[in-house]
């Protein structure tokens, strides 16, 4: 898309020109009214004034003798003569020689010429400068004085070059919703014949980094209606109704060249709830106010649909959320299995690859991955084909930069002991043989003890094989197992424990508590919720709703939970033993093994 840019000059660019011209003025023209004016007169007259003892003040040059009267009321000016006691006379006349004669001015003409001209001025080229600007604008309040109250939305035409609905991937539904709205924006009379209308808003939400302004984008590519683009921290003004005058100018733009198209994204910058305080109406508050009444009040906006991208929906104010503002919300979730497949192929068109590429491979190994993690794999692999002299990405390159993504690169300078090296051993080599020996447990895909640079000494990745959606409380009880895998092992088979597994017992701990308090999976709160989630698609913020009691409680049921996973994660590795010492032998030695290495030698 070709973004539309009309030229502007710069606030301080206005302001300089005032500064100059008051500049010059007080070069020129106050110096002209600051001077009195002199009195020219010969030199028998000057000779007179001497002898009567009238001079003032005398200042004697090469050519010309300058003075005053006695009370330096007037200044006088005579040519010089060749008079050799000039001086003496002047002396015994009382004469002052010597320093600048120089009229005080009244202390009312000093403000008047000083402070009150400058100002009015000043006022005069500021209305004059405002009176063109707005002409240049077309009109409009004074709001709209030096661009301030003026919204910076981008507008884009249409172009053969930009995202199209091909190029986004991995979110079919969301492509669905948007193709119907530019669809009737196309075509709008097959929609009017059976009396449907299109939504007046459309609210994209979900996690960062799944595509929310690329759709957006992609609407721009195939609209044949002019797009505005604003973020919502752009509304945002130091100045009090300023924000509210963004809004207005943007819809008043947008109305002009109906239909068309207006996208605000972070929406929530300016959308939040109101906090129902009777001192709240501040900025936001007021920009807020002018969105909502912009968008369903008495006036309508017939052709301008509204697109906004929020990753805290929960955030936004209900009156901003209710049908007739945004009829419809669109979630954008992290891709599926087949969606990652699809988007790793959009990516790789970008870069010159092998033939012999398994994207199905790839797309199990990066589970939960987003769109831009996705993207950020495939030119991670572009770039490792690049630092191994190679013109193209092979598969190794991408399983490789999905770790890099995942744990970071490898640390070629980190040497670890040899005691060290046969502990972080058989810590991987538990967890991938808990895993193994359970049951609906992911295989495993590769075990390495190469240190990495987010901090790990290795790690150990499974695989699922499909999309897994659901998962029953045998199988969340497994993973708990296995992630206790690492530091049973190091039990069974040392005798001591190290701080490597610390971040599986943050991991097991979180898991047990949801189990507990949000999948109603406790024995003795039944289906009870303990916990709520704020920001879900920021992390998950969880919060308790109990009490202290209630709380103690939780804290004993979560504990009893990983302690008897990690009794059974030891169970199982003191029962395989024999597996554990060869498997950590082998992994010790080669250092990285892959799933298939793994199940070949346990099913020896």
């Amino acid at each position: 898309m070709n973004e539309v840019k009309s030229p502007k000059k710069p606030l301080i660019y206005y302001y300089f020109i005032v500064l100059l011209v008051l500049m010059i003025i007080n070069l020129t023209v106050m110096p002209w009214f600051n001077s009195r004016q002199v009195v020219e007169v010969d030199y028998g007259t000057f000779m007179t004034m001497t002898e009567n003892h009238e001079i003032g003040q005398v200042l004697v040059d090469a050519n010309k003798i300058t003075f005053t009267n006695k009370e330096n009321t007037q200044i006088f000016k005579t040519g010089r003569m060749d008079d050799p006691g000039l001086i003496e006379r002047l002396h015994a006349a009382g004469a002052q020689f010597g320093g600048e004669i120089v009229e005080e001015m009244p202390l009312f003409l000093s403000i008047l010429l000083n402070w009150v001209l400058p100002m009015v001025i000043f006022v005069v080229i500021g209305q004059l400068l405002a009176r063109q600007m707005m002409k240049k604008a077309g009109g409009g309040n004074n709001s709209m004085m030096f661009g301030m109250g003026k919204s910076n939305a981008k507008v884009y035409v249409k172009s053969a070059e930009g995202i199209k609905f091909s190029d986004v991937a991995g979110e079919d539904e969301a492509k669905e919703n948007l193709t119907e709205i530019v669809d009737y924006l196309h075509n709008p009379g097959k929609y009017k014949e059976v009396g449907a209308s299109m939504p007046k808003g459309v609210l994209l939400v979900g996690p960062p980094g799944t595509g929310k302004t690329m759709l957006a984008k992609a609407v721009a590519g195939e609209a044949n209606v002019p797009f505005f683009s604003m973020s919502g921290s752009e509304f945002v003004e130091m100045f009090v109704g300023m924000g509210a005058s963004k809004v207005r100018d943007l819809f008043k733009q947008a109305k002009e060249k109906a239909p068309c198209i207006v996208f605000i994204d972070e929406i929530d910058a300016i959308g939040k709830k109101r906090d129902g305080q009777l001192s709240s109406n501040d900025e936001r508050e007021q920009t807020l106010n002018q969105l909502l009444t912009e968008m369903d009040g008495f006036e309508g906006n017939t052709g301008v649909i509204i697109l906004a991208a929020t990753n805290r929906p929960e955030s936004l104010d209900p009156a901003l959320t209710r049908p007739g503002r945004f009829d419809r919300r669109v979630p954008v979730e992290l891709p599926d299995l087949k969606g990652r497949e699809e988007i790793l192929k959009v990516h790789a068109r970008k870069i010159k690859t092998e033939g012999n590429i398994d994207y199905a491979q790839i797309a199990r190994m990066a589970s939960g991955a987003s769109g831009a993690e996705l993207a950020n794999i495939v030119n991670e692999a572009a770039l490792r084909a690049v630092r191994s002299g190679r013109n193209a990405a092979t598969q190794a390159d991408l399983e490789e930069s999905i770790e890099v993504v995942i744990a970071g690169y490898q640390k070629k300078n980190a040497i670890l002991t040899d005691q060290e090296k046969r502990i972080v051993a058989y810590h991987e080599i538990g967890h991938a043989l808990v895993a193994a020996k359970q049951t609906n447990s992911a295989p495993v895909q590769k075990i390495t003890i190469v240190p990495r640079t987010s901090g790990a000494l290795g790690y150990t990745m499974q695989v699922e094989e499909g999309n897994h959606y659901l998962m029953d409380k045998k199988e969340i009880e497994n993973k708990i197992a296995t992630f206790c895998g690492g530091r049973a092992a190091e039990e069974v088979v040392f005798g001591s424990i190290t701080t490597g597994a610390s971040n599986d017992i943050e991991q097991a701990t979180k898991l047990a508590r949801a189990m507990i308090t949000r999948y109603g999976m406790s024995r003795d709160f039944d289906m009870v919720a303990m916990e709520t989630v704020t920001n879900q698609y920021l992390g998950g913020d969880a919060t308790l709703a109990c009490s202290a009691e209630t709380q103690a409680r939780i804290d004993h049921e979560v504990v009893e939970t990983v302690k008897a996973q990690h009794e059974k994660a030891a169970s199982i590795l003191m029962e395989n033993r024999a597996k554990l010492d060869e498997l950590a032998q082998y992994l010790y030695e080669k250092e990285t093994i892959t799933g298939e290495e793994f199940m070949h030698i346990l099913n020896k």
